[in-house]
């Protein structure tokens, strides 16, 4: 093995090494919050993401949290936000696009956020067509 090929691989593996020690200091939290840290770890396995990326983007969140960073709008701005979007909907389709926000008899709810999504299906009965007359 040539000097230059074992100087790459021993810093290769350094740099290895150094990148496992700090993603581990990532999760180094303060006595209390060791259980929400192994609560998202936990998370990140059940979840349709890179588990790598999921491990960043929870330090991230709880560094920021940290800093009072977060915040969460009221569920009255959510649903604003939601009305704000069909109000960019064509004419024809609006109504339908409210209706399924305020849901009701007609609209079934399924799925979630963590499973890629919540669809939102309105069923809407059309009056039966007059068949044409045959020739």
């Amino acid at each position: 093995m040539t000097t230059t090929v074992r100087s790459t691989l021993c810093a290769a593996a350094l740099l290895a090494a150094s990148g496992l020690l700090f993603s581990g200091a990532s999760f180094a939290q303060a006595p209390g919050t060791a259980a929400r840290a192994q609560q998202e770890r936990a998370t990140c396995d059940g979840v349709q993401q890179d588990r790598a990326a999921c491990l960043r983007e929870a330090g991230a969140a709880r560094q920021e949290a940290g800093r009072n960073g977060l915040t969460s709008a009221s569920p009255g701005r959510y649903d604003a936000n939601a009305m704000a979007r069909c109000r960019e909907q064509p004419a024809a389709d609006r109504a339908d696009c409210e209706a399924r926000l305020q849901g009701g008899a007609r609209t079934s709810t399924e799925g979630s956020v963590m499973g890629g999504g919540v669809i939102r299906e309105t069923v809407t009965p059309l009056p039966a067509q007059p068949a044409a007359p045959a020739r």
